[in-house]
């Protein structure tokens, strides 16, 4: 199969933040960006969901604010883009053309539920304004626990966001989120749900990736699981050697050195094969079926890629790995593209109510 004849559908991003801190320049694709329009272009990315994040450590009393202002520039990175990047919003969006190597086209998304400030409800600001997906807590916070945090369940606020999120035709991302509120989600959810950067557990022991149990629960659920390209969540010797810097990085997200610090520690741990991105693949369609995965890079949010990795670009790199691993034509295009698409099919909109932006 050639890589030409395939598109990619990528599930997560943090590239705005990178514009925020200065770090890379999205449109030109100057700076060390691993996601900017030209490497979109390059790796054939048809759909890309950017991840808005904003913690409330971060920027307190000013969440909304500074969320606003990271969705606004992704859009004005859409308007100046010539026509070359588009807004999903509805069904319609999103079975538009989108050429790979010409277009791309971007899901807007809240890495996190701190921008709502406490109140499910405000999800219904963000919806207006193109948001499609919500991870509804990153660390702690009055939605849920998190893998980051305590294994706290959905508090009742966060009940009521998976209701108000279905509602509105957000799609719920369970990334992040604690076992016991992946538990709450698949109870209280009536329609798919997704986790959006997460791994298999049973292959590496990181907290943020889904066990057995669950990415059975998510499969039979019609969700899909976005295999994210961080060594640290594919390779369990690389994690090993990374959870303490690991561990600084999460601890210190409020503080800039510190997050530096130990992202320097990070990238002194060799980078790890690609072909555990093929294992992760394989055994989440060994335990849930070949509908199940797709990709979350979680690029520009990791300090590393995979050996020979280095930006978006490089995705068509994995096809080969995976013929090489006995994956068909079809289940490559599935894992790739197809996946995301069709949940994506079933979770956004018809039509608009109003103009969002």
């Amino acid at each position: 199969m050639s890589s030409n004849s395939i598109r990619f559908f990528d599930a997560h991003c943090d590239a705005a933040m990178k514009a925020f801190t200065g770090e890379a320049n999205f449109l030109s694709g100057e700076g060390n960006g691993h996601v900017t329009l030209p490497s979109l272009l390059e790796g054939r990315i048809a759909v890309q969901i950017f991840a808005c994040f904003v913690l409330s450590e971060r920027y307190p009393n000013c969440e909304q604010d500074q969320a606003i202002a990271i969705l606004d520039t992704i859009c004005d990175w859409i308007s100046a883009s010539g026509g070359r990047m588009s807004l999903v919003e509805t069904v319609a969006d999103l079975a538009a053309p989108h050429e790979p190597g010409n277009s791309v086209a971007a899901i807007l998304a809240l890495e996190g539920g701190d921008p709502l400030r406490g109140h499910a409800d405000n999800l219904r600001v963000f919806a207006r304004r193109g948001v499609r997906l919500i991870i509804p807590a990153w660390a702690d916070n009055p939605f849920s626990g998190t893998s980051f945090g305590t294994d706290k369940p959905l508090t009742p606020e966060g009940e009521k966001l998976i209701a108000i999120a279905e509602e509105e035709h957000v799609a719920i991302d369970v990334s992040h989120l604690s076992d016991r509120a992946f538990d709450d989600v698949a109870r209280l959810a009536t329609r798919p749900f997704l986790a959006s950067h997460s791994n298999c557990r049973a292959l590496c022991p990181h907290p943020r990736n889904l066990d057995n149990r669950r990415l059975h629960v998510l499969a039979e659920r019609g969700g899909v699981l976005g295999i994210n390209l961080s060594p640290l969540f594919l390779d369990p010797t690389t994690y090993a050697l990374a959870r303490p810097h690991y561990a600084a990085l999460r601890d210190g997200a409020a503080d800039n050195d510190v997050r530096r610090r130990a992202t320097d520690g990070l990238q002194r741990v060799a980078p790890c094969d690609p072909i555990w991105v093929v294992r992760h693949i394989r055994h989440a369609i060994d335990i849930g079926g070949e509908d199940c995965v797709g990709l979350g890079g979680d690029l520009d949010g990791i300090p590393q890629l995979p050996a020979g990795f280095a930006t978006a670009a490089d995705y068509p790199r994995l096809i080969p790995l995976m013929e090489r691993a006995g994956l068909g034509s079809r289940q490559i295009e599935k894992v790739c593209y197809g996946n995301f698409t069709r949940l994506f099919e079933q979770l956004l909109p018809d039509a608009l109510p109003v103009q969002s932006w």
